[in-house]
């Protein structure tokens, strides 16, 4: 059982791996997404934490459902570390990178609102994904309390896979108090054509889920 298990753990972690590498390829094959990814020379990039594949029923939304050619094909996230002094201090913004196909349509070639939301709710929740797998932020769960969105213009999307359309989305920490984190995010297009922002509270539970 202990030899299947750690099989198990070795594929998904080899999965894991290729996709991450497939999925930074795929955006650095792109002049605008390229440009952001050598802005700076310490910049992390990285598969995002909610799209890596395992066993729990944790983030399933993005590392099952929506992860399919014709609907997000792929995703990553990058963030400077250059904030890490002693002792290290919390990483406050995290960008990030999607692909949009046509799954993700309200309207042909648009993406739904729900769906915008659900993104900037997404990034701005990995600046926390991030803090916690570098062992800079400890505790419970943290959890949207509320999300205000403003559309700015219409979120194109593509066709599948190759043909998607890339969209870059940053969540940045703007204040703390005790277990509330008041957050900022906006969606951009190429070009730094901002599509929609949001302004939004999460609170670290006080008890497990």
């Amino acid at each position: 059982m202990y030899l299947v298990r750690t099989n198990t753990k070795m594929a998904l972690q080899q999965a894991n791996a290729a996709a991450t590498a497939a999925q930074i390829a795929y955006f650095r094959a792109i002049p605008w997404c390229a440009a952001h990814l050598s802005s700076l020379p310490d910049l992390v990039i990285d598969q995002a934490v909610s799209r890596r594949l395992s066993h729990s029923a944790r983030d399933t939304l993005l590392s099952r459902t929506l992860n399919r050619p014709d609907a997000i094909p792929a995703y990553i996230t990058f963030y400077s570390p250059s904030s890490s002094i002693s002792p290290p201090s919390l990483i406050r913004e995290v960008k990030s990178f999607l692909a949009l196909g046509p799954m993700l349509n309200g309207w042909e070639g648009i993406c739904h609102g729900g769906m915008v939301v659900t993104l900037l709710d997404e990034v701005m929740g990995q600046v926390f994904a991030v803090n916690k797998t570098l062992g800079r932020m400890e505790g419970n769960p943290v959890m949207t309390g509320y999300l205000n969105t403003r559309f700015e213009k219409p979120v194109r999307t593509g066709g599948a896979a190759e043909k998607a359309s890339v969209v870059m989305v940053t969540g940045r920490l703007v204040r703390q108090e005790g277990r509330k984190y008041w957050m900022e995010g906006d969606v951009q297009g190429e070009g730094g054509v901002v599509l929609a922002r949001a302004e939004s509270l999460f609170v670290m539970l006080r008890g497990k889920l």
